[in-house]
């Protein structure tokens, strides 16, 4: 997960938990933008999620493009 770490060396952040009333999800930003934002899916494990966390970071770096499953986008 190579992009997660990236992120945080360079000040980045990471959230996982609860969004606005969602069971779980994972959010990360630059300190300025978001860049990811989803949710995890049934039966879908942690670490599943955390590995699309890090596909999604990889998207906006390469393309500019946020994935929002929390607000729809």
């Amino acid at each position: 997960m190579k992009n997660i770490e990236i992120l945080i060396d360079e000040d980045g952040e990471k959230t996982v938990g609860r969004v606005h009333g969602i069971g779980c999800a994972v959010t990360a930003a630059d300190g300025h933008n978001a860049l990811a934002m989803l949710v995890r899916g049934n039966g879908e494990t942690l670490k599943a999620l955390l590995k699309r966390l890090d596909r999604a970071i990889d998207r906006y770096c390469d393309n500019g493009v946020v994935i929002d499953e929390i607000n729809g986008r």
